[in-house]
């Protein structure tokens, strides 16, 4: 699994080119705070087959949260959100704070959602709407012999019918697909004599270490730069 590690590395990245001018450690710590935030559907596991990669891994939440930002901030005559943090800051500050909202949700789809879309079983991308896991595999090449090709959405026509099958990636639901993770390394139904094995994973591969890298890099790059160079 992609580690929570690699998840905020990312996030890091991203929000320091997304936050402009309100970048600044709180806000940088909300952003993070979402984008971490799914990692949490790992506990409702045992109470619910499946649950990792789903609750906290889909995504018509954001979408939902998007919506409701926007139709809020943007559509409505008077802005609930704008006026409650009105409130508790300076409206000056509360649209600092739409605009970070805006950053955590591209970011938490981005760098956590889109990154477990490409590893393993993938995410279970239309819970609750539709309960099934989609990965995204495959790949585009352009080849002097086959010319353009490409395997991540497989077509394929009935002769006999002529309907289509479109694939992109459907695998199980949360009835058949486990993602193991540190609270539940097996599904429930798998019985093994050895002890368990509960990892918590950092870089299990040579690119998620670079990924990690890039994101301390661009942290502390981000730092310098806002620093005064006369001092």
């Amino acid at each position: 699994m992609v580690s929570t590690v690699v998840h905020a590395a990312f996030a890091l990245a991203l929000a320091a080119g997304l936050l402009g001018e309100y970048y600044d450690r709180r806000a940088l710590a909300a952003v993070l705070a979402v984008v971490l935030l799914p990692e949490l559907d790992s506990f409702l596991g045992p109470v619910m087959p499946g649950a990792h990669r789903t609750v906290g891994h889909n995504l018509v939440f954001p979408a939902a949260v998007a919506l409701l930002l926007y139709y809020d901030t943007r559509l409505r005559s008077v802005s609930v959100l704008r006026r409650r943090l009105a409130r508790w800051t300076s409206e000056r500050s509360a649209e600092r704070w739409i605009a970070v909202a805006w950053v955590a949700i591209f970011v938490h789809v981005f760098a956590h959602v889109a990154l477990d879309w490409v590893h393993l079983d993938g995410v279970n991308a239309l819970w609750p709407l539709r309960d099934r896991f989609y990965a995204l595999s495959g790949e585009i090449v352009l080849s002097s012999a086959d010319g353009f090709t490409q395997t991540f959405v497989d077509v394929r026509v009935d002769p006999a019918t002529g309907s289509r099958q479109i694939d992109a990636g459907a695998g199980g639901t949360t009835a058949t697909v486990h993602v193991s993770n540190p609270v539940e390394p097996r599904a429930p139904s798998e019985v093994a004599d050895e002890p368990v094995d509960r990892r918590f994973p950092v870089a299990s591969a040579g690119w998620r270490l670079y990924l990690i890298g890039v994101g301390l890099f661009t942290l502390v790059a981000r730092r310098l730069q806002s620093a005064d160079p006369r001092q």
